[in-house]
C-alpha cells in the first residue's frame, strides 16, 4: 500500500509513543492533585507546554491544550469574538475566508445563528488565495475577528498570513489562523507571522488523535467554551490530557528539527515551504509527481496555487470521471488517497473550496487529493502516478 492521505492523518511516531507511555501507565496522576503523583503529572504538563511554546515562538502561558484542531478553531473563533463583543457591543462581525476548514466556518455560522453576528466571507482568487485587497474590502469598525487558514487542507494553497495579519493589526483587529496543515512544513513562529491566535492538531504531526493546541497572544481575551475547574488558566476547563500534551509537544519538537528555518522571516509563509532541508526534498518529489500526472493523464487539472502550496499536497480534477470512482480504482491498485477534506466525508456535494475558486460543480466532483508525509519516496510516487494514469483511463472507459 502507498499511503497518500497524510493530510487526513499520519501514523504515530515511535518517539511520540515512548514519550507519552509513562503518563498512560505508572505516572497516571491528575496534575491538579497535591501529592507526588499529581506533582509528577503537573511537571510533565508544564514541560510539554514549554516545549510547545518554544516550537510556536511564544510564552508558555499563551499555549492552551485542546482535544484537537477542531476544538482549537472553535475556541479561537467563538472565544475571541464573544469576548470582544462583551467588551464592546458594536463588535458584531467576523471575517473568514471562503476556503476555511468546517471547524472555522461552522464556528462563524454558530455566532451568526445563535449570537447575531454577521459573517463576512473573504473571496479567494482562482488559486485559492486571499489577497490583501480582498481582506481590506471586508474589514470595518465592527469587525471582531479575522480568521484565514495558513494552508488549505484540500488543495494545499498557502496564504500570505503575515501580510494579512499585519493588515488586520493595523485596524486593531485580532487575527487567527488555522495552521493544522501547515505544521511540520511551514514556519510556526507566531511572532514572525504576527498572528494573535494559531491552531494546531497532533495527529497531523505523528501524535495520536485527540490532542491539539491553541496559541492565544497574552493580550487577547478569550471567552471559554468549556466551564468548570478553571484549568488552562481559565480558558479551557477539564482535567488535562497529560499524555496527549506530552505527545503533541514531542511531535512538535521532532518536526521543528526538520521544518523550514523561521529565521527566513515571514516571507516563508507564502512559499511552497521548499526553501531547504526536508521540506525542499518533499516539494521536489511533489513537483515530479505533479508533472507525471499532468503529462500522463489527458485533461488533468492541477488545483491550488502552482508554486505557493504545501510541499506535501498535490490535488487534481479529472474531468470525465467521478472522483469517488477514481479513488476506488486507485485503492484497488494499492494507492490510498482522498477526494478532499476527511471532515466532509460522505457528502455528495462538490467541494465548497473548489467552488470558491471558480471551478464548475461538475468538474469539482472529479477532485482527488494526494498528500504525503516526510517518508515518501520517489519510486512510490512514480508508482502512484502510473496508477493514476491507469485508474483514470479505466474509469473514463467505463463511463463512471
Amino acid at each position: 500500500m502507498i499511503f497518500l492521505d497524510a493530510a487526513a492523518t499520519t501514523p504515530v511516531r515511535r518517539e511520540v509513543l515512548e514519550a507519552m507511555w509513562p503518563y498512560l501507565t505508572g505516572e497516571f496522576g491528575n496534575p491538579s492533585s497535591h501529592h507526588s503523583l499529581g506533582d509528577a503529572a503537573a511537571t510533565a504538563l508544564a514541560g510539554a507546554r514549554a516545549a510547545a511554546a518554544k516550537a510556536l515562538g511564544c510564552r508558555s502561558g499563551e499555549v492552551v491544550f485542546t482535544s484537537g484542531g477542531t476544538e482549537a478553531d472553535n475556541l479561537a473563533v467563538k472565544g475571541i469574538a464573544l469576548a470582544r463583543r462583551a467588551a464592546d457591543w458594536h463588535l458584531d462581525r467576523v471575517a473568514i475566508s471562503a476556503v476555511e476548514h468546517p471547524a472555522v466556518e461552522e464556528s462563524a455560522r454558530y455566532l451568526q445563528r445563535v449570537h447575531g453576528f454577521a459573517v463576512d466571507v473573504i473571496p479567494v482568487d482562482r488559486f485559492g488565495q486571499v489577497t490583501e485587497e480582498a481582506l481590506a474590502e471586508v474589514l470595518g469598525p465592527r469587525t471582531a475577528l479575522v480568521s484565514v487558514m495558513y494552508a488549505n487542507n484540500e488543495v494545499g494553497t498557502v496564504q500570505p498570513v503575515a501580510r494579512l495579519a499585519a493588515l488586520a493589526r493595523s485596524c486593531g483587529i485580532p487575527f487567527h489562523t488555522d495552521a493544522v496543515q501547515a505544521a511540520g512544513w511551514l514556519p510556526l513562529d507566531t511572532a514572525a507571522l504576527g498572528v494573535d491566535a494559531l491552531s494546531i492538531s497532533g495527529h497531523k504531526l505523528g501524535a495520536p488523535k485527540g490532542n491539539g493546541a491553541l496559541f492565544v497572544r497574552g493580550r487577547v481575551r478569550v471567552e471559554p467554551l468549556v466551564h468548570g475547574g478553571g484549568q488552562e488558566r481559565g480558558r479551557r476547563s477539564g482535567t488535562e490530557n497529560v499524555a496527549g500534551a506530552v505527545a503533541l509537544a514531542t511531535a512538535l519538537t521532532l518536526v521543528r528539527q526538520t521544518a523550514p528555518d523561521p529565521s527566513s522571516g515571514p516571507a516563508a509563509d507564502t512559499s511552497s515551504g521548499a526553501s531547504s532541508g526536508l521540506a525542499g526534498h518533499v516539494a521536489a518529489l511533489r513537483d515530479g509527481f505533479i508533472d507525471a500526472v499532468l503529462s500522463g493523464v489527458p485533461g488533468a487539472i492541477l488545483t491550488g496555487h502552482p508554486t505557493e502550496r504545501l510541499p506535501s499536497v498535490a490535488s487534481f480534477c479529472f474531468p470525465g470521471t467521478s472522483g469517488e470512482s477514481v479513488l476506488l480504482e486507485l485503492e484497488r491498485q494499492g494507492v490510498i488517497c482522498s477526494s478532499g477534506s476527511a471532515c466532509a466525508a460522505g457528502l455528495d456535494a462538490p467541494s465548497p473550496v473548489l467552488l470558491a475558486m471558480g471551478i464548475e460543480p461538475e468538474v469539482a466532483q472529479t477532485a482527488v487529493r494526494f498528500s504525503f508525509d516526510s517518508t515518501i519516496t520517489a519510486p512510490q510516487l512514480q508508482e502512484a502516478a502510473a496508477a493514476v494514469r491507469t485508474a483514470v483511463g479505466s474509469v473514463r472507459s467505463l463511463g463512471v
